[in-house]
């Protein structure tokens, strides 16, 4: 598990919380991410009125991370509206998955997981590349 500031993390979560545009739901959401080179990338939940395709603060964060430089997630707060820890959205664990593998660690209200225990029997580039092979053998 690496060395993590979990109440700066989280300060960051929650200061890009305030700033979601969720005026359908009124359900603000935060993350911030540190990154494996010492930056933290934050995001917050865009919403729409076509409601299929808000955005949630996953996406954003993800976005930022590969427009900064790239590089891998090491540690991830999600926060609601009151700061509390929110379990990331089944397509936002995938994302982490992708962006940080099963090693990345992600604060829940259970306390501190990696992705391998958030995402158990993840799919990931391994299986494109299985199928990917024996396509092309």
């Amino acid at each position: 598990m690496p060395d993590v500031d979990w109440a700066s993390l989280t300060a960051s979560a929650v200061e890009v919380m305030q700033r979601a545009y969720a005026p359908y739901s009124r359900f603000r959401v935060g993350v911030a991410g540190l990154v494996d080179d010492g930056r933290v990338v934050a995001g917050c939940n865009v919403e729409n009125a076509a409601y299929g395709v808000g955005l949630c603060a996953e996406c954003g964060m993800v976005s930022q991370l590969h427009a900064t430089g790239g590089g891998r997630l090491v540690a991830v707060a999600c926060v609601d509206a009151e700061g509390a820890p929110l379990m990331p959205c089944g397509r936002c664990r995938q994302l982490l998955w992708e962006n940080g593998g099963p090693d990345c660690a992600v604060m829940t209200a259970q306390g501190v997981l990696t992705m391998r225990e958030v995402l158990p029997l993840a799919f990931d580039v391994a299986d494109l590349e299985h199928i990917t092979k024996e396509s092309h053998g």
